[in-house]
């Protein structure tokens, strides 16, 4: 397994394309492994490629990959890099890879981690009882997180989201929102980025729009987490969370938890 991470250069026309289209961003994702044809799906409880965006300033876009085999991104260099800067110094190609596998076979149970995901999270609906269940996005912050926070699904991935001490909590235990449990200021975790996606998944020859645009919301959150089960998280970590994985949702990253500052005196 391999972790990458590519800046665009959102100043260049290519990378402004690839910005404004999942199906785009995915295609140029899925041409960096050349023994990987376009068509070839995972199979199931198999590590796929992963990929997230994330915009750390307004000029400022990365784009995070995790995959099985090691990534060539030349092409997303020449489109949306610095290719110049990638030819003066042959040590920099424009994006670093690194093996992810040291990475996963180091975690264990009980270790504390923040966390970011992007991901598209959604429940079936039916208003009638004749009608077949639907698919729809959890539209509130509040729902976005009970999705993420819900026991099974929490279980299945390998962690549990950490709760916050009772003095940093603004509201008090037990809260209710419209007589449900309130959640929002219990855990240690917070909606940021909220996004409505509407795109063509293809077009017919001569570019004729084909079939209905795909419609999805991306929800990013970011939180603490602690590991319940190692072998669940390292497949949480490969195969990624929830739908819409070929569109930029599902992939989770770890990072160390700062380190309170020590006062002397």
């Amino acid at each position: 397994m391999y972790l990458s991470r590519f800046r665009l250069n959102t100043a260049r026309a290519g990378a402004r394309r690839l910005l404004s289209s999942p199906q785009a961003m995915h295609a140029a994702v899925m041409s960096s492994f050349p023994h990987l044809l376009p068509t070839d799906a995972p199979a199931p409880d198999t590590p796929r490629v992963l990929w997230r965006l994330d915009q750390q300033a307004r000029a400022e876009v990365v784009l995070y990959m995790v995959s099985p085999d090691q990534p060539d991104l030349t092409h997303l260099v020449e489109q949306a890099g610095w290719p110049a800067a990638a030819t003066v110094d042959p040590q920099n190609p424009g994006w670093q890879t690194k093996p992810y596998t040291p990475f996963l076979d180091s975690l264990a149970a009980g270790g504390r981690w923040s966390f970011r995901l992007t991901a598209n999270p959604v429940h079936t609906i039916r208003r009638k009882d004749s009608e077949p269940r639907k698919i729809t996005a959890h539209l509130t912050p509040t729902h976005q997180m009970g999705w993420l926070l819900d026991d099974d699904r929490q279980q299945r991935a390998g962690f549990r989201i950490l709760e916050k001490p009772q003095s940093r909590r603004l509201l008090p235990h037990g809260t209710t929102h419209h007589g449900r449990p309130h959640h929002g200021d219990r855990y240690e975790l917070s909606v940021g980025d909220t996004r409505s996606l509407s795109f063509d998944k293809s077009r017919a020859p001569g570019g004729r729009r084909q079939g209905k645009p795909v419609t999805l919301l991306t929800v990013t959150f970011d939180g603490r987490l602690e590991i319940t089960d190692p072998e669940a998280m390292c497949r949480t970590l490969t195969q990624g969370i929830g739908r819409a994985k070929a569109y930029g949702c599902g992939l989770l990253t770890l990072a160390p938890l700062a380190q309170p500052t020590r006062q002397t005196a």
